[in-house]
């Protein structure tokens, strides 16, 4: 028998390589490989450098814990890169010709979006900047000053109190080192894109912590005043410049549909004509602040390649601006991250996660139209613990069709009865798909049978299946569901008095509704739940954006009713499920009151009931959290399920 991948193993045991950028001449990938040590708990990073083949890697970073962000030059003759190495957060540069890195700047606040200008003297990036302390002043001996605030968006989820500290744009010389800040508005901008003559940058702004936003163009010398443009209420997602500088095609969701479309924005006239109004895929706009969305690429002047989610799976895809034709150039059973291309448009390189595979890279040649993996950091540890093997179904009712996929214990046995546990993703616009998931993973690998799937509400499936769950949140998906678990129960080696539920997020709201409303789980893990809708409206980070007409149907005192029947408080007293919450203590997206609520409420039932609390964690401390955290959650899941399910019989 395979030895089962343990909670250890998926957090100290894997070597992954990740934000692949490929050399203007398509011969060569910068790329990022990081690794967790076991005993000292320490994340480093580093860059290495191989052949568009794989071929004749070797590392070009040593000093320092954390390394990343290689960026190249525009003539490919040197590599930008980010780096703690001095004790601060450093901005260098790699004369791919040989010799040391040079400094360009260090500061205390961490660098993000670095881009090179055209000509390559002058990087643009963006880094925190409080007005009210802009020359970044230690905080003085004493009292923490009070904090007073009269902007609703003052704190969010992993980054705490904000106050009007945002994130600004600034433009560095790369040969004097000297920086200058060119945005000072108190909104959040990301990821510049300089345009072709060097004199402008197109930048992203958020409003409301990243639930509305738009693009805006600025003065690359800090000059005249900034211009906004995108979809009023809406949310703008990738960008990229025409090579002439005269149009920046972008996609947007126009307001509150959670489905974005393509849109060409005139310069000179400064008005955008929208290109599509029922796409069918999700274009990857990345997941802040972990993924960096991956900008379309022109491909001439009146077709651009993209990056989108479809079906649970990521695939290249390209556009047609006159015609709105949309058409899928490539794609594999995986999930991927990044977009990088050559001059040529010949040669992509992305990050690749599959069910077989975690943190590679691979190479795309568009000529021929398929992918290589030119890395192969897990495959070693898959050798003695191999991954879940898996398989797909559908599920169909009232005319929406629900994908979902089974994973299956390694050395999997037919004649064995095995317990079940349903995963419900995030959102609740989210998706699951041929995604590596360390919670699936490590069930699967212990003897569960794991099933998941992308309810009417998920991303990729089109405008009509996401905007399905707005004003229903556990309606119909809730349904759905069920249909996914009642599917999954006609196999005869599936033991339906033993099955379990996991969710995490909108997953943990989902499940604490379930099992409120039914008792055939046996057990459920519920992970950051929202529990009361009402309370979390005035306490989390975006939940005051939900409460509009679009998802909560209207504020608490204008939707009384419908916060009463969907909030998972108002049915709880019904619940009997054994049941663990996991909670982050910093979490701002769904604070942990709401965690709290839940676990009084279970204790007054008589519920077996425990509440596991991680101190200073955000909402995404399974992803960006101290490794200890992160494997105690894995331990935590695997021992809940196994304490009240069993294994194969």
């Amino acid at each position: 028998m395979p030895t089962p991948l343990t909670p250890s193993t998926l957090i100290y045991g894997f070597t992954s390589a990740g934000d692949p950028q490929v050399s203007p001449d398509g011969r060569h990938i910068a790329y990022v490989v990081s690794q967790t040590d076991g005993e000292s708990k320490r994340t480093t990073s580093h860059l290495w450098l191989c052949g568009i083949d794989g071929g004749g890697k070797r590392q070009l970073t040593r000093s320092g814990q954390r390394n990343g962000s290689p960026r190249w030059s525009p003539d490919g003759t040197q590599l930008a890169f980010t780096s703690d190495r001095s004790g601060k957060q450093g901005l260098y540069v790699l004369d791919m010709g040989g010799g040391e890195a040079r400094e360009v700047l260090t500061q205390a606040k961490a660098i993000n979006g670095t881009a090179w200008s055209p000509d390559g003297t002058r990087l643009a990036f963006t880094s925190e900047w409080d007005p009210a302390n802009p020359s970044g002043e230690p905080a003085k001996d004493g009292a923490a000053p009070v904090r007073v605030t009269s902007r609703i968006d003052y704190k969010q989820d992993v980054l705490g109190y904000l106050g009007d500290v945002r994130q600004q744009v600034f433009v560095v010389d790369v040969a004097s080192g000297k920086p200058q800040q060119v945005t000072t508005d108190l909104y959040t901008h990301t990821n510049p894109a300089w345009s072709p003559d060097g004199t402008q940058l197109c930048v992203h702004v958020a409003f409301n912590n990243g639930m509305t936003s738009k693009l805006m163009l600025v003065d690359a010398a800090g000059g005249s005043e900034p211009l906004l443009f995108g979809p009023e209420g809406g949310s703008t997602g990738t960008w990229s410049w025409s090579s002439d500088g005269g149009r920046i095609v972008y996609t947007a969701d126009p307001g509150g549909t959670s489905q974005a479309d393509f849109y060409v924005y005139d310069v000179a006239a400064n008005n955008s004509r929208r290109i599509t109004t029922d796409l069918q895929c999700a274009p990857d706009s990345g997941f802040a602040p972990v993924v960096p969305p991956s900008q379309p690429v022109w491909l001439n002047d009146d077709e651009v390649l993209f990056h989108a989610i479809h079906r649970g799976a990521s695939g290249l895809w390209s556009i047609g601006l006159t015609s709105g034709d949309v058409q899928q150039v490539e794609g594999e059973q995986e999930l991927r991250t990044g977009f990088s291309v050559d001059k040529s448009v010949s040669v992509i390189v992305q990050g690749i996660a599959s069910l077989e595979a975690i943190g590679e890279v691979g190479v795309v040649s568009r000529a021929e139209g398929r992918r290589t993996l030119i890395t192969g950091y897990s495959a070693g540890v898959f050798a003695e613990s191999p991954p879940a093997g898996w398989e797909r179904f559908d599920v169909t009712r009232t005319g929406f069709t629900t994908e979902a996929w089974l994973l299956k214990p390694p050395g999997f046995d037919p004649s064995k009865k095995y317990p079940l546990v349903l995963d419900i993703h995030g959102g609740p616009n989210g998706s699951y798909g041929y995604g590596f998931n360390a919670i699936q993973q490590v069930l699967a690998s212990n003897g569960f049978v794991v099933v998941y799937s992308n309810p009417r509400g998920s991303t990729g499936y089109g405008r009509e299946f996401t905007s399905q769950v707005f004003g229903d949140w556990g309606g119909e998906d809730y349904l759905d569901l069920m249909a996914v678990v009642d599917k999954a129960l006609e196999q005869p080696y599936i033991d339906a008095a033993r099955t379990g539920v996991y969710g995490y997020s909108y997953g943990g709201y989902m499940t604490a509704r379930i099992i409120s409303q039914n008792h055939r789980f046996k057990a459920a893990v519920c992970g950051a739940p929202c529990f009361d809708l009402e309370s979390m409206y005035g306490t989390s980070d975006i939940a005051h954006h939900f409460g509009g007409a679009v998802h909560w149907t209207g504020k608490p005192h204008e939707a009384r009713e419908w916060y009463a029947t969907h909030s998972p408080s108002q049915q709880a007293h019904n619940t009997r499920t054994p049941t663990l919450i996991i909670h982050g203590e910093a979490d701002e997206r769904c604070p942990i009151g709401q965690g709290e609520q839940m676990f009084v409420t279970l204790k007054k039932n008589g519920c077996d009931v425990e509440f596991a609390r991680y101190p200073g964690a955000s909402h995404l401390f399974m992803r960006l959290g101290p490794p200890e955290h992160r494997e105690d959650v894995l331990a935590r899941v695997l021992g809940w399920f196994q304490g009240r399910l069993g294994g194969p019989e």
